[in-house]
């Protein structure tokens, strides 16, 4: 049976990749894993927030269907999360790391709240009870553990150690560092002593080089954040290979979202831009060594039917394809991705190859509203001609008809996902000037 390993970084854009452009030479590690594995190119998330793509991660279902939509909401102790069918199936499993789905900030997390995952070692919100040199992690038994080294570099040795042990059954390795999340409390992206100053100044990416926001002040330490957690990568990848596992586990890397250091409102997430959406994900091990380049537009909620394929275990309830059925040459992919956004807003998106099409709901509440009954068109960018998206199209009378098309596809993917019964206003008519769209 094929052992699986999930190693998820938590805000990391997708253009940190030197596969997606970035000259910097971050991830060597990433980037080689991904050329010879499986590299979803399109890859994004379905909710720009921690807790509900934590949620989906784990349970394959939209963040409304677990009713974990926003942050500060437990993921129910009863739900069908990829422990439960991985132990029901054989394995053993455990989880290192952020949890970030019980509400517990800085106390251990209760059992019944652990998403049924068999070995322990982690806390809830990571960011908010340690540091990038005061790593800590809860045991099994809620006792607090300080962590010797960078917190990323802890947090990686702590898997490395579980996977040392004798093991007698398959198992589900779930690690999730926090990095390059920013510390909570100084507003700051830590990165090792040195890293910063070495991208500081360095290579910008053109939306940031555009809007500004706090890239100046955070961009080099952030750039440092996400080398030292490739690093730590690689040594995972070097311990599967010195134990003898590597050629029986299927590895997954990603992230839960993405970071635009308040471009595109006043924190780093929260919107339906490519830098909040957008991020790396890749496979590699039985199935998907050289999987290749996919052009497929996959998500977060990809996943779980992906990690369960991937262990001969049943996934067909579940909304999301395995990306392995890309890779055995399925034709029949969704030609859009669906994003739930919540607590800046209750906003609603998809995002073909071409366009990215965003509603909001203007009489609903980001925190206390799931869904709403009345959106109103948000956002429309040519991700082709516009790929920094700074030309919002929303409005224009040349891309009205297209934007019609694009309501009723996204207006068929809020049914599909299960949520009530919803209008879209048009944005306010804009003359368009020599503009003109393309076909979807």
């Amino acid at each position: 049976m094929t052992n699986v390993v999930v190693f998820l970084t938590d805000q990391q854009r997708w253009d940190t990749m030197g596969l997606h452009g970035n000259p910097l030479e971050l991830t060597p590690n990433l980037d080689r894993f991904a050329a010879g594995g499986t590299f979803c190119e399109y890859a994004f998330t379905n909710q720009p927030v921690c807790a509900p793509t934590r949620a989906c991660l784990q349970t394959g279902r939209w963040p409304t269907q677990t009713g974990v939509y926003r942050n500060e909401i437990p993921l129910p102790t009863d739900a069908d999360t990829i422990a439960r069918r991985f132990a029901a199936g054989g394995y053993e499993t455990a989880y290192v790391g952020k949890w970030h789905l019980a509400e517990m900030d800085d106390a251990p997390v209760p059992p019944e709240l652990r998403g049924g995952y068999e070995h322990w070692f982690a806390a809830d919100a990571v960011e908010l009870m340690s540091d990038a040199y005061d790593a800590k992690l809860y045991d099994g038994d809620g006792v607090l553990h300080e962590l010797p080294g960078y917190r990323s570099d802890a947090f990686v040795d702590a898997a490395i150690r579980w996977l040392s042990r004798p093991h007698d059954r398959p198992f589900l390795l779930f690690v999730s560092v926090i990095e390059p999340h920013h510390q909570n409390s100084r507003d700051a992206y830590p990165a090792p002593d040195g890293y910063r100053e070495r991208y500081e100044n360095r290579w910008v990416p053109s939306d940031l080089a555009a809007l500004g926001g706090s890239t100046q002040q955070h961009l080099g330490g952030y750039w440092g954040m996400v080398k030292r957690v490739d690093e730590g990568f690689g040594r995972l990848l070097d311990a599967l290979r010195s134990l003898r596992l590597l050629d029986d586990t299927v590895v997954c890397y990603t992230t839960d979202h993405g970071c635009h250091f308040k471009t595109r409102n006043g924190e780093y997430k929260r919107s339906a831009h490519d830098a909040s959406i957008r991020i790396p994900l890749a496979f590699n091990g039985p199935g998907f060594v050289a999987g290749g380049r996919r052009p497929e537009l996959v998500s977060l909620l990809d996943v779980a039917p992906t990690l369960l394929d991937a262990a001969g275990l049943p996934h067909d309830d579940l909304p999301g394809r395995s990306v392995a059925d890309a890779v055995r040459g399925a034709t029949d992919w969704p030609q859009e991705v669906y994003v739930q956004i919540s607590e800046s807003q209750v906003g609603r998106a998809i995002r073909t190859r071409r366009y990215t099409y965003a509603v909001t709901a203007p009489d609903a509440d980001g925190w206390h509203d799931p869904a709403a009954s009345r959106y109103v068109e948000e956002l429309l960018y040519d991700n082709v001609s516009d790929p920094h998206q700074l030309a919002n199209l929303a409005g224009l009378a040349s891309h009205r008809d297209l934007a019609d098309r694009l309501r009723e596809r996204l207006l068929a993917r809020l049914a599909a996902a299960g949520e009530p019964t919803a209008t879209i206003d048009p944005a306010p008519p804009r003359p368009s000037g020599q503009r003109r769209s393309y076909p979807l």
